[in-house]
């Protein structure tokens, strides 16, 4: 009876810091440990974009994920004491009448970095395999096309020497509502709170049908999707801070302490997921 309590117990607390029953840690990161960590770590992003600008490199980093799961806070950090002459945030709004009628992805082919230059899109193209497709925003056929032309796309983008880093970042179900809560309730985070924020908690098992096709489609060699799981969010933008400085030969690499992202919370997209029903995976030939 005293053990059963004692498990129960653990789990509230999980529960109440937003840990979800699969999420390997405890208890989140603490404060300081976290504010020494990130200091050093933006200390190593200016090496690094030191490096981007001085041998015209050209960075894409793409920040994909449910609602609440911490995007815009990792980018946040991640750009915090970056030079902004050499890194851009950029965020689209839905398409314009005059865009809608534009080729996909000439949007976005817009903001591709020059040489020297960072970009980091808060969503991306792939708008249109997650909310566009469940909301139905877009055609099937347009859908489809989308999961055929986009590995296309991403391998031209790569193969002209772009550096391309796609994040998911991974939050539950309990937890993303909390925050959902949490922005409703505080005026300085209202903005944050969409219609479409508030449509998504009743269509989750549908956006986790559209991501599992999304990966099965665009997760690829040369354009692999990342995914972190962000229930601590402090940990999440950590890791996607190492997963960029530890693939980037900024320096060398036995120059680089400890800036392997953490295993526990990191993941090839395709290992994190369960074993699914492939029904829901769109034929798209």
């Amino acid at each position: 009876m005293g053990k059963n309590k004692q498990e129960m117990n653990a789990s509230e607390k999980r529960q109440s810091l937003g840990l979800g029953e699969d999420y390997p840690y405890d208890e989140k990161m603490p404060r300081d440990e976290y504010e020494k960590e990130k200091r050093r770590l933006q200390i190593e992003l200016l090496q690094m974009q030191n490096w981007i600008k001085k041998t015209g490199q050209k960075v894409i980093m793409i920040f994909e994920g449910r609602d609440a799961a911490g995007k815009g806070g990792a980018i946040q950090r991640f750009t915090e004491h970056l030079n902004p002459r050499g890194a851009r945030i950029v965020a689209l709004d839905k398409p314009s009448s005059v865009e809608q009628g534009q080729w996909y992805y000439q949007r976005y082919m817009q903001e591709l970095p020059n040489a020297g230059e960072i970009v980091l899109f808060d969503r991306s193209w792939y708008n249109r395999a997650g909310v566009e497709h469940v909301m139905e925003f877009c055609t099937e056929e347009e859908y489809k096309l989308f999961l055929k032309h986009t590995p296309m796309l991403e391998q031209m983008l790569v193969e002209s020497g772009v550096w391309l880093f796609k994040f998911w970042f991974s939050v539950n179900q309990r937890e993303q509502f909390h925050r959902f809560e949490e922005r409703r309730e505080d005026p300085l985070k209202q903005w944050k709170l969409s219609p479409m924020d508030i449509a998504s908690v009743e269509r989750w098992e549908d956006y986790t049908k559209a991501k599992e096709a999304m990966y099965h489609y665009t997760h690829t060699e040369f354009a692999p999707w990342t995914t972190i799981m962000s229930d601590d969010k402090k940990r999440a933008r950590l890791s996607a801070m190492k997963i960029v400085l530890n693939a980037l030969p900024y320096k060398e690499q036995k120059d680089k302490k400890d800036l392997k992202p953490d295993s526990n919370i990191v993941a090839d997209a395709m290992d994190r997921l369960p074993q699914f029903s492939k029904k829901h995976i769109p034929d798209i030939d």
